[in-house]
Order: C-alpha cells, then sequence, then structure tokens
C-alpha cells in the first residue's frame, strides 16, 4: 500500500475536507431549522452536538481512514470482517446522493444565467415548477428537460475531469479554487446582504433567542440532525478523505478545524439568508416569519423573488447561484471519490476503470432526475436516504466499533500517538453513550413520523417504491458486495 495516493499538503486536505462538509444545506437547510427551533437559543444545542457528536464522530472517522488507509469498506473490513457491509452501505448512500445531488447544481448553473434579466419574471415559482422544470405529477416522469439535461452534463464533466485526475492533481486542486472562491463570493453576498434596507429585522428575527424552546427534545434532535447530516459523517466520505493523508498527520487538530470551518460558514449562511429575508420581508410589508422557507424553494423560488427587487438585481443573482455551484460541485466530488476508491480496491481496476464506471452509471441514473418528474422524485430519494441511509448507517457504525468491535480504545490511541490534542474519556462517552442515544431516538422519531402519515402527501406506491425501496436497497446490496473477496495482494496491508 506504499503508493496508494497522498494529499500535496495539510492545506489540500483541510479544503477537501471543509470543501465536502460545506454544501448546499449550509445554505438553505441551516438557517431555517435554526430559525424554527429557537433562534439565538439553538446555539446552545447546536454547539454541544458539534462537541459530543460532530467532532468526535469526525475523529473516529479521520482516525479509521488515518490508521488502516484504505477505502471505507476495506477499512471496516480491517476492523472486523463482519463489519465490511457497512462500508458498503456507506459507499452506495453516496452513490444514491450522487446521482440526484449534481441536477442541483444544474439547476444553479441555469439560475446564473437567468438572473441577468431577472428572466424568472414576477412569479419566480411558477416559473421554476412550471417553465423551467415542466414539473409532472408524483409518479409521472414524462420527458426529458433540456434545460436541465445540458447542464447536468456539463456538471458531470467537471466532476469526472478531477475525479480522473487523481488525489492531488485533481480533487486538491479543485478544492483549493472552489473553497477559497466560495468564501469571497458568499462574503460579498453578506456584506451586500447587510446593507438592505430591513436587513436588521431578518437578522434580529434569526438571532433573537426564545429560550423557552430550548427544553424541548425536538430542538435538541434537530441540532444534532443538522450537525450530523452537515459534516459529511457517514458517507464513508471523511474515511476515504482521511486515508490519503500521510502517517504522520494531527488528526485531531483537523477535525477541529474541518468542524468549526463549517459551522462558522453556515454562520454566515444565517447572516446572508436572514438578511435578505429581512429585506423581502419589509418590502412587502410581511412579517419576517411569513417568508422563511428552507431547502429548494428558498433557494429557487424566495430567493429569485428577493433578487428581482434588489439593485444590480443580475450581478447579486449571479453570485448568490454561483455559490451554490461552487458548495455543490466541492461536496459532489467528494460524494463520488467513495465508490472510486471502493471500485479500485474491491475490483483491483485502475483510477480511470473506475471513474468511468462508477462515474458513468451515476451519470446514467441522474438522467432520470431531469425529466419532468425529477422534483418529486429527488425530494422523495433525498428525504429516505437521509433519514434511513445516511442517519441510520451513522447508528450502526458507532453502535459496531463502540459497542461490537470494542475499538474506541485502539482508536484513540492511534489518534493521540500522532495528534497535539490527546483524547480523553469524553471522546469514548460520547461515541458509546451519546451519540448512539441520540441517532436512535431521532431514528424512532422518523419511523413514527413516516409510518403515520406520508410524506410530503406523495402517493403511498410513489414513495414505497423510490423511497423505501430505495433506501433498504442500499443495505441489501451493500451485503451483497462483500461475498466477492478482496484481491489477495491487498491482504498484506
Amino acid at each position: 500500500m506504499e503508493n496508494r495516493s497522498q494529499w500535496g499538503s495539510r492545506l489540500g486536505f483541510l479544503m477537501a475536507a471543509i470543501g465536502s462538509a460545506v454544501g448546499l444545506g449550509n445554505i438553505w437547510r441551516f438557517p431555517a431549522t435554526a430559525f424554527e427551533n429557537g433562534g439565538g437559543a439553538f446555539f446552545v444545542p447546536y454547539l454541544f452536538a458539534l462537541l459530543t457528536a460532530g467532532i468526535p464522530l469526525l475523529i473516529m472517522e479521520y482516525t479509521i481512514g488515518h490508521k488502516y488507509r484504505s477505502s471505507s469498506p476495506r477499512s471496516f473490513s480491517k476492523i472486523s470482517k463482519g463489519m465490511e457491509w457497512i462500508g458498503w452501505w456507506q459507499v452506495l448512500i453516496s452513490f444514491v446522493i450522487s446521482t440526484y445531488y449534481p441536477v442541483i447544481i444544474a439547476w444553479a448553473i441555469m439560475y446564473a444565467y437567468f438572473s441577468f434579466g431577472t428572466q424568472w419574471g414576477d412569479d419566480p415559482t411558477s416559473f421554476f415548477v412550471g417553465d423551467f422544470l415542466n414539473l409532472a405529477d408524483p409518479g409521472t416522469f414524462g420527458f426529458i428537460v433540456p434545460a436541465v439535461m445540458i447542464p447536468l452534463i456539463v456538471v458531470w464533466v467537471l466532476v469526472l475531469f478531477f475525479l480522473g485526475r487523481g488525489v492531488k492533481k485533481g480533487i486538491e486542486l479543485a478544492n483549493k479554487i472552489f473553497i477559497p472562491t466560495l468564501f469571497i463570493v458568499f462574503l460579498i453576498i453578506v456584506i451586500r446582504a447587510v446593507t438592505l434596507p430591513g436587513a436588521f429585522e431578518g437578522l434580529n428575527a434569526f438571532f433573537e433567542p426564545d429560550w423557552s424552546r430550548i427544553t424541548e427534545g425536538k430542538v435538541w434532535v434537530a441540532a444534532y440532525g443538522q450537525i450530523f447530516f452537515s459534516l459529511s459523517i457517514a458517507f464513508a466520505i471523511m474515511i476515504t478523505y482521511s486515508s490519503y493523508l500521510p502517517k504522520k498527520s494531527d488528526i485531531t487538530n483537523n477535525a477541529f478545524i474541518t468542524g468549526f470551518a463549517n459551522s462558522s460558514f453556515e454562520l454566515l449562511a444565517g447572516i446572508g439568508v436572514f438578511a435578505v429575508l429581512g429585506f423581502m420581508a419589509v418590502q412587502s410589508s410581511t412579517p419576517v416569519e411569513e417568508v422563511v422557507k428552507g431547502g429548494v424553494g428558498l433557494a429557487f423560488m424566495v430567493f429569485p423573488e428577493i433578487i428581482s427587487q434588489m439593485p444590480a438585481s443580475g450581478f447579486f443573482g449571479f453570485l448568490f447561484f454561483a455559490s451554490l455551484f461552487l458548495a455543490g460541485l466541492s461536496s459532489m466530488i467528494s460524494i463520488s471519490e467513495t465508490y472510486i476508491a471502493g471500485l479500485q480496491e474491491k475490483f483491483s481496476i485502475s483510477r480511470g476503470k473506475a471513474v468511468t464506471f462508477g462515474g458513468g452509471l451515476a451519470f446514467i441514473v441522474s438522467l432520470f432526475f431531469a425529466n419532468q418528474g425529477g422534483l418529486n422524485l429527488l425530494d422523495t430519494v433525498d428525504y429516505f436516504i437521509n433519514n434511513y441511509g445516511v442517519a441510520l448507517a451513522g447508528l450502526f457504525e458507532v453502535v459496531a466499533i463502540a459497542w461490537f468491535a470494542r475499538s474506541l480504545k485502539d482508536l484513540q490511541q492511534h489518534a493521540d500517538s500522532v495528534s497535539d490534542i490527546k483524547l480523553g474519556i469524553w471522546w469514548r462517552i460520547c461515541l458509546g453513550i451519546i451519540t448512539p442515544a441520540i441517532l436512535g431516538y431521532m431514528m424512532l422519531q422518523n419511523l413514527k413520523t413516516d409510518l403515520s402519515s406520508a410524506y410530503g402527501d406523495y402517493p403511498i406506491d410513489f414513495l414505497f417504491n423510490f423511497g423505501w425501496l430505495v433506501a433498504i436497497g442500499a443495505m441489501l446490496i451493500g451485503a451483497i458486495i462483500t461475498v466477492k473477496k478482496w484481491p489477495a495482494k491487498d491482504h498484506e496491508a
């Protein structure tokens, strides 16, 4: 394994890890989640979740990748042969996400173009679902939408180009360009946003603490959920990325830097988004809480409406959608690298073949999201693969390592041997007790909700075929792949 690819520098690794963590969810998920869960008071459970779950899990995944110097499935198999399927399950979750994530990036490309001349007109919502996506009813897929398919091909060409160039000349180079550019672009957006009329009202709504909410269990679950999904944990990404670190790398320090950089960007995004929402509220003479929206709706329906009312609207719109493009592309590269690395090791093939096969298959599947039913399909697959893929895989991962393999002390010794910050018993308590308890509770709450009512009011058969089956299928296929033995030459590693 001496020939394993390595990052060219520590900065290169950190840029890549931060690039993976900082994605679309930072911009459109965090601000709405914080606002809905107590505003400024939400930062207490959020920070607690970061220190008791986010960073401890990051340290664990960095340590696994660094110690075993392999892809996620191979690393798990080295801990215990019976755990390899968890690694493949995580890889397949990333594969599923990589089939719809580039579609959102493709939308961002088109909206950067639409920004000039505010081509979405007076009704951005109707334009998005009607003129742009030609949205069909759930379960109906219709024809391919050229305005989505063409930029989707552009996204895949870029992703496969950087992946094909390898770790140092491809992934590291891309993130050294994208991440500083993203921070500069978003900083310009925030500076402009806070100078708009009404910005103070928006920021006041965002930061004003509602301390009565802090005792609610669902607020704490929301904080842990945000940290968990935001840091790219249990996607197989951080294990894969850390496996390319040189042998003498400070694991714990890198985890703290990644965690706090990601949270800093989320805070910056919250300031920018709520300053703009405050402007919209003042312009339309409505309370801030009535214009708050998260997810796709915020980016492609609410923001275009706000941009239309702003001075230099074309330039501001271009910057906003360029920031979505940059955040999405850096995350997309990291998501795809998980199965590229897994394929290379399991089937003993070249990187070029792994990129061609893995990336090519993901590209073909992604075309299903570029048709008239793409938005409904994307919404359903995203919901189920996150709640019953990522969160459940994370629960299995931490329970398997802490309770069954009992590897936490061994991993702690490895992390301490290369890190300035030494891990105490707090780290093992967080991973052995707090994180499994919170993730388990989250899972029960999700199941209770989804078994009592249909998600998004979609037809039951649609949710079963494209929600439950996709999430369960990722687990089953992961288990099937483990049947194939690793190449003999890899056993010496």
